[in-house]
C-alpha cells in the first residue's frame, strides 16, 4: 500500500473525517463562489450534521459545469492556479478544472495509492500511452509513478509501432492506457509478428471508458498481463478516484477523498447498496473545482462496505456497466454497447472491433446495422448463433454486415461504438 494508515482506516473513524471534509468543502464554496453557494441553497457548513443532510442538496450536472466555462464554478480564491486540465468539449463547451498546488499534491497522492493497489512498485517501468496535454490521463499515471519512484516512459497517445518497440527495448513492466488501446496494440503486434511473450509486461492499468469482462479476458490472453480497472474523470481531478486491488473484488474508492452515492437515474433517489444506478460523486479534498453531488452518468452499484481481504476499508463499487448517456433506445428496447460486446466476443471468428449503426429510411423505418470484423471462423452457423443470442438476451434483430479485419475505423482516442444516423436519414 502507498498509505497504509489511510487506506485501512476503520470506518468508525473514516465517517467523521468524511463529514468534516464535506463541511470544509461547503465552507470553501460559500467563501469563494457565491453563485455556486446559491446553487446549494446557501447552506451553512454547520448545517451538515449527517450524510442525510448531503442528500437534501441539489445535484450538480455536466451541463452546469459546461455553462460555467471557463471559471464560473471555480473556488480557488486567492490561491494561484498552477495548471488547468479540461474535457474535450466535443458536445459543447469544455469543462475546465483549475488545480491549486494542493490539488496537484492530492492527485499525486491518490494516484500513488492507485498504482500501488495494482502491485506497481519502484522497480517497475511504466509505458504511459494515454495522451498528455489537456486530457488528464497521461499526467495522472506519470504523477502516480513518480510518487512510487517508478520509471516512466511518457510516450503519450498513438504511434503504436513505437509503443511496441519501446515496450520491448526499454523493458516496460506496466502499461497505462485507455481501456480499448490494448486492442490496437494487439492488432499491430499481430500484423508485425510482435510477440508479447518477448517483453517483461505484466500489468495493464486501464480506464477512461467502460470495458466488459469479455474484453478483459481477451486482453489478458493476448498480452499475457493482469489488468486492473481504475476510475476517475476530468471533473474529479483525473484518474485516481479508485481501482481494483489484486483480488479484483470491486473497485476500491478512496473515500477519504471522494464520497460516492448511487442514485436512480430517473428519479434521483438514493438507492440501497447492491442496486444498479448512477454514480454521484462529492469531492472532499479538491480546492479549484470542488464537486457536490456531481452526476457522473456512470452506471454501477455499491458492492461492499466491508473491509476487503486486502485490508482496505474504502467502499467498493462494481466495475462500470456503461453510462446513462450511452444507453441506446431502439424500437422500445434499451441496451448498452458493452452488452453487445459481451456477446460478440464469445463468437468464434470475430475480432474485437464492432460498430452499432442506427439508421432510418422510408422503406424500412428504423433499423439497426451491426458491423463486425470477421475472419474465416465466422461462418453461417456462427452468424445464426450470434443473431439468436442478440435476440434472446437483448431483444435485438440487427442486420449483420461482415467486414474484413481492419476495415472499421480506429480513432486515436476512445472507440466509437455507436453511430446514430436516424435524424440525418429520416424521411422528408
Amino acid at each position: 500500500m502507498f498509505q497504509p494508515s489511510e487506506e485501512t482506516r476503520d470506518r468508525a473513524a473514516l465517517e467523521p473525517l468524511q463529514l468534516e471534509r464535506l463541511r470544509r468543502t461547503v465552507a470553501r464554496i460559500a467563501a469563494h463562489n457565491p453563485g455556486y453557494w446559491r446553487h446549494l441553497g446557501g447552506i451553512a457548513a454547520s448545517d451538515l450534521a449527517s450524510f442525510d443532510d448531503l442528500r437534501r442538496l441539489p445535484f450538480l450536472t455536466k451541463d452546469q459545469l459546461r455553462d460555467a466555462y471557463p471559471y464560473g464554478m471555480a473556488c480557488h480564491g486567492t490561491e494561484p492556479v498552477r495548471r488547468v486540465h479540461m474535457s474535450s468539449g466535443t458536445t459543447g463547451a469544455p469543462i475546465v478544472n483549475p488545480y491549486t498546488a494542493a490539488d496537484l499534491d492530492q492527485w499525486r497522492e491518490v494516484m500513488g495509492r492507485t498504482l500501488a493497489a495494482a502491485g506497481v512498485t519502484a522497480r517497475d517501468v511504466l509505458l504511459v500511452t494515454a495522451s498528455f496535454g489537456l486530457f488528464t490521463g497521461g499526467f495522472g499515471f506519470h504523477f502516480g509513478a513518480e510518487a512510487l519512484g517508478a520509471m516512466v516512459i511518457p510516450v503519450g497517445a498513438g504511434r503504436t509501432l513505437l509503443q511496441l518497440q519501446l515496450l520491448k527495448d526499454l523493458q516496460a513492466t506496466v502499461l497505462a492506457a485507455i481501456a480499448t488501446y490494448p486492442l490496437r496494440m494487439i492488432e499491430v503486434a499481430r500484423q508485425e509478428g510482435f510477440d508479447f511473450k518477448s517483453t517483461k509486461l505484466r500489468v495493464a492499468l486501464l480506464g477512461s471508458e467502460p470495458w466488459s469482462d469479455a474484453l478483459r479476458a481477451r486482453i489478458e490472453s493476448e498480452m499475457g498481463v493482469r489488468t486492473y480497472d481504475l476510475i476517475g474523470m476530468t471533473e474529479t481531478g483525473g484518474p485516481g478516484m479508485g481501482i481494483e486491488c489484486h483480488l479484483r473484488d470491486g473497485i476500491h474508492v478512496w473515500d477519504d477523498h471522494y464520497l460516492p452515492e448511487i442514485v436512480d437515474p430517473a428519479t434521483g433517489g438514493v438507492l440501497p447498496d447492491g442496486e444498479l444506478g448512477e454514480l454521484v460523486v462529492t469531492t472532499l479534498t479538491r480546492q479549484g473545482l470542488p464537486l457536490v453531488r456531481y452526476r457522473t452518468h456512470d452506471l454501477t452499484r455499491v458492492r461492499s462496505r466491508e473491509r476487503c481481504a486486502c485490508g482496505r476499508t474504502g467502499v467498493r463499487l462494481d466495475r462500470f456497466r456503461g453510462r446513462t448517456d450511452d444507453m441506446v433506445i431502439f424500437k422500445g428496447v434499451n441496451f448498452y454497447p458493452t452488452q453487445v460486446e459481451q456477446i460478440l466476443l464469445r463468437q468464434p471468428g470475430l475480432d474485437h472491433e464492432y460498430q452499432i449503426v442506427l439508421e432510418r429510411d422510408a422503406a424500412r423505418g428504423d433499423h439497426l446495422v451491426l458491423y463486425v470484423e470477421a475472419g474465416s471462423g465466422f461462418d453461417q452457423a456462427a452468424e445464426t448463433r450470434l443473431l439468436r443470442e442478440l435476440g434472446d438476451r437483448l431483444s435485438l434483430t440487427p442486420e449483420i454486415r461482415k467486414l474484413a479485419l481492419g476495415e472499421i475505423p480506429r480513432p486515436a482516442g476512445k472507440a466509437v461504438r455507436v453511430v446514430d444516423r436516424r435524424e440525418r436519414t429520416a424521411a422528408p
